[in-house]
């Protein structure tokens, strides 16, 4: 499939979202509201649940199924409130210990005066400094959309996994045509300009793993809960000075070349 396809495949109408993932990899799931600042922000859901047994935190993008509760959650865009609330959730987790599971599906935060009143840019700037010192382990997996800063709020993990018709990108690709050739119409070059696939960045090293995409979700659903649990076992077994060192080389290995 070309970069094209692969992004029309992440905005499908009949695509899982976030909320579908948690209520089919976990079980107990007490969803938690608020950021104890503003209020709670419904394009970002969380709370505890447990994972084949094991505590975990889970956050998510959620977009919403529906006219109504699309337009209730904002299409999954978050506003500060939302990252907060994570944030919030992600800390409680280093508390207690917990595992924490990130699934990002955005086109990119909300960028509307209410979100840029209230911090959207320093909220999500917040988010990416204390997760790459969270002292518990942290996967994220990219679902759907990852545009830009909306989807990084919630990716700075130990490991990041995609769908193999996700996508994640710095812009969108009408962004990018409307910057770069003034003409939006050009969105499927901009696409494969942008390397946006998960094909793209594995091959660059950006993620470290692909998830197949049967047309049977719950074979994705069954293959992610067990992926994610051992994963997570083995991440829990380093110690925190280790498991924090893996993660900020992780990031700073990102965009260099390889040595020959």
């Amino acid at each position: 499939m070309e970069a094209y396809e692969r992004l029309a495949a992440s905005r499908a109408k009949n695509r899982p979202t976030g909320m579908s993932y948690i209520h089919n990899i976990f079980t107990d799931f007490l969803e938690m509201h608020g950021d104890r600042r503003f209020g709670d922000d419904k394009a970002v859901v969380g709370g505890i649940a447990r994972l084949c047994g094991m505590p975990v935190t889970v956050i998510a993008h959620e977009k919403g199924v529906g006219t109504k509760e699309k337009i209730s959650r904002n299409f999954g865009s978050a506003h500060p409130e939302g990252y907060r609330k994570a944030l919030r959730l992600m800390k409680q987790a280093e508390k207690f210990k917990r595992p924490v599971v990130c699934f990002v599906d955005t086109a990119g935060a909300f960028c509307g005066i209410s979100a840029e009143e209230r911090g959207e840019g320093e909220a999500i700037a917040e988010n990416l400094k204390e997760m790459i010192t969270l002292k518990t382990p942290i996967l994220s997996v990219f679902i759907g959309e990852g545009g830009s800063g909306g989807a990084l709020g919630l990716a700075v993990a130990d490991e990041v996994w995609m769908l193999e018709n996700a996508y994640y990108s710095v812009i969108s690709p009408e962004g990018c045509a409307s910057i770069l050739w003034k003409d939006s119409s050009k969105v499927k070059e901009a696409a494969e300009c942008l390397k946006l696939t998960a094909d793209d960045l594995f091959r660059m090293k950006v993620i470290e793993r692909i998830i197949p995409e049967p047309e049977n979700f719950g074979e994705v659903y069954e293959n992610l809960q067990s992926e994610l649990y051992h994963t997570l076992l083995l991440k829990e077994a380093l110690k925190p000075e280790d498991m924090l060192q893996q993660r900020y080389d992780r990031f700073r290995r990102l965009g260099v070349p390889a040595q020959k």
